[in-house]
């Protein structure tokens, strides 16, 4: 609607109806209760003229009375003035409308998410493992996310970049969907080259902030770069590194025996070596032992890089009040012109 009056011409009658007046707000909207009061002054008018007004008394035989409708032309004048004030309160009730335009910007962040997919991470201690439960919560963290840049290196006993820092959320959900245990074959957990994988990744970044999420369940067994000299490597680049320690300690289910009974393992996760490494990178350690913690975690790493959204506001405001102007003189001009015809001397009945 807003479009269709903006390429309608003032002297289209649409103006005049419902539809059109409704699209409106009104900056003096007291006007538009004071319209109503228009046919009842003239309503008043017309009685103080019937029991006041002057008679002509002429007699006519009954056979010569007959009813006509040019009568009801004496009608039009009043109702063209009424139509004139009816205007004039419209436009001094001042229609406008208002258009406003939003623009949202970041600064953005880039983040690497280094997610382990060692043999281990199929301990089913999380449901309904390790590994699945870090990817459904990595996929909501993605969602969360605005503007910013994210990738992905997956490890276990290498490591390598999945996605490249992209802001293409929808390929980065695929990508998480496809991390499978048989994706690297070379066995252990190396910590270290999954820091410096991801550190080379953001080594050019221009972003305000760069951030490492690191999320493992053992010790650095692998790979041919030691955590601590990663994570310093990290900070040099000004990244800052959350590390997070998946797993219970203690006998936790595995599989199951030839029996199709739940087989248990002893699971223990040595935290010294995370803890350092997220001290490093001026981040934070966490420890998850199970989905629902996983998930507060990932939701505090979340509210801990959020960057402001800024946002502009342009408030376009047009006024139709001088439309309402034109025909109220529209119609006073028409009053003016049916005074001086014989309309205006009909006699009544």
């Amino acid at each position: 609607m807003d479009s269709v009056l903006a390429t309608t011409a003032w002297y289209s009658p649409s103006w005049l109806f419902p539809p059109a007046l409704s699209q409106f707000d009104w900056v003096n909207s007291f006007w538009l209760y004071l319209i109503p009061t228009i046919p009842a002054i003239f309503a008043l008018r017309w009685l103080i003229n019937l029991k006041f007004g002057r008679k002509l008394h002429v007699a006519f035989s009954k056979s010569e009375i007959r009813s006509s409708p040019i009568t009801y032309l004496r009608f039009i004048p009043p109702m063209l003035f009424a139509l004139a004030l009816t205007m004039v309160m419209i436009a001094l009730a001042r229609p406008q409308k208002s258009s406003e335009t939003i623009e949202q910007w970041s600064e953005g962040i880039d983040i690497m998410l280094a997610i382990d997919i060692s043999q281990s991470m199929e301990i089913e201690d999380f449901k309904p493992n390790r590994l699945e439960a870090a990817k459904d919560v990595a996929e909501e963290f993605i969602s969360g996310r605005f503007r910013d840049r994210i990738g992905i290196v997956i490890f276990s006993g290498d490591a390598y970049s999945l996605t490249p820092l992209t802001t293409d959320y929808d390929l980065l959900r695929e990508n998480i969907d496809e991390i499978d245990f048989d994706m690297i074959q070379k066995s252990g957990t190396a910590i270290g080259s999954a820091i410096g994988v991801s550190t080379n990744r953001m080594r050019e970044s221009d972003a305000k902030s760069k951030v490492i999420i690191l999320l493992s369940d053992g010790d650095n067994t692998a790979g041919n770069i030691d955590p601590i000299t990663a994570a310093k490597l990290a900070e040099a680049y000004g990244i800052k590194i959350y590390t997070i320690g998946i797993g219970k300690n203690g006998r936790v289910p595995w599989g199951k025996d030839f029996f199709g009974r739940p087989r248990y393992v002893e699971s223990y996760l040595n935290e010294k070596t995370l803890k350092e490494i997220a001290e490093i990178g001026h981040g934070q350690f966490f420890r998850a032992t199970n989905n629902k913690a996983l998930e507060e975690i990932f939701d505090r790493i979340d509210n801990y890089e959020k960057v402001k959204i800024k946002e502009n506001k342009y408030k376009n405001t047009e006024d139709f009040y001088s439309i309402y102007l034109k025909w109220a003189i529209v119609f006073f001009l028409a009053w003016l012109a049916t005074k001086l015809t014989f309309i205006n001397n009909i006699l009544e009945d």
